[in-house]
């Protein structure tokens, strides 16, 4: 193992480079997109702090303040929590895809400015019925992912495509001008 790849895998808790692959940011070309952002993870949560600081990062580069960084970057935190939890059922070294991309009329393309993040992963078949946080009254830890997730992220979307789940979450940038 190289000395970048120790320095990138310092702290994350993943044992070998086959744990992450690397985060890839690419200018879009001719498309609705002026930012992507690529990671590659198992699902091992001590690899989420790469995600917040790359999430919270890409965040500031479009113009988002500080605290509404945080919100988004603790909205996608969640989210793959609930992935590692719910479709792995805690299970190590499965699969988590997440694309963050830039899209709208600032970036060349058609509708409001937004910052789209896209969660997959092949874990098990979520029902929708069962996509709701426990009751707000309820006293008890736990269950309020989803209802943090809705709040902070402007729309909030899962469908399943073949043997994928997909979320997708939508911050829309109002008017932020970081192109």
């Amino acid at each position: 193992v190289g000395a970048t790849t120790r320095s990138l895998l310092r702290g994350t808790g993943a044992q070998s480079a086959s744990d992450l692959r690397p985060a890839t940011l690419e200018r879009g070309a001719g498309w609705d997109v002026s930012y992507n952002l690529k990671m590659e993870l198992s699902s091992d949560p001590r690899l989420l702090r790469v995600v917040r600081s790359a999430v919270e990062q890409l965040a500031q580069e479009l113009g988002l303040d500080e605290a509404e960084c945080r919100r988004v970057t603790l909205a996608v935190d969640e989210a793959i929590t609930n992935i590692i939890r719910h479709a792995y059922q805690n299970q190590p070294g499965q699969p988590v895809e997440i694309i963050c991309s830039r899209h709208g009329a600032a970036s060349g393309g058609e509708g409001p400015d937004r910052l789209e993040i896209l969660l997959q992963d092949r874990g098990r078949a979520v029902d929708s019925s069962e996509l709701h946080g426990r009751p707000l009254d309820e006293i008890r830890p736990g269950g309020l992912g989803l209802h943090l997730i809705r709040e902070v992220m402007d729309v909030v979307e899962y469908q399943r495509e073949g043997q994928t789940n997909q979320l997708r979450l939508v911050k829309y940038l109002r008017g932020k001008d970081s192109g």
